[in-house]
């Protein structure tokens, strides 16, 4: 079991993790880990619950990414919930919210009508995602 920085909780094989209310620089590679950590126990899906994160940079988002690449090449399923406009923002710019599905709260991404690990992309596309911010 890791030591847990951001509070995880899990429902059978499903795991929702609360990231802070700053994804940036400082904690980006902290907010990997902890995603991959949670992968590493047999999460079938990975809720990343941003509903109370107000900012994120790039290095956040290019965490976000590599843990959904790291879940899909495994045949685990990730989530996204991003309640703010600021986030919502940042993810659209960089393609991410094509490549993961994205949802307003942890209910609505658990209660998705496709199924708890539904693996389909958002566009019904191979997506790519700009995490380098346009450079």
């Amino acid at each position: 079991m890791s030591q847990e920085r951001y509070p995880v909780l899990w429902i059978g094989q499903v795991a929702v993790v609360t990231l802070p209310v700053e994804i940036d620089v400082t904690n980006a590679d902290t907010v990997g880990e902890e995603l991959f950590a949670v992968l590493n126990q047999s999460a079938a899906l990975l809720v990343a619950d941003m509903s109370k994160t107000n900012f994120c940079d790039s290095s956040g988002v290019s965490a976000l990414v590599r843990a959904f690449r790291r879940a899909d090449a495994s045949g685990q399923a990730m989530r996204f919930v991003v309640s703010t406009p600021a986030v919502q923002r940042v993810l659209s710019i960089t393609g991410v919210d094509r490549l993961v599905r994205v949802y307003p709260s942890v209910a609505a991404s658990l209660g998705d009508p496709n199924g708890p690990v539904d693996q389909a992309r958002p566009d019904g596309a191979t997506a790519k995602a700009d995490t380098d911010g346009g450079a």
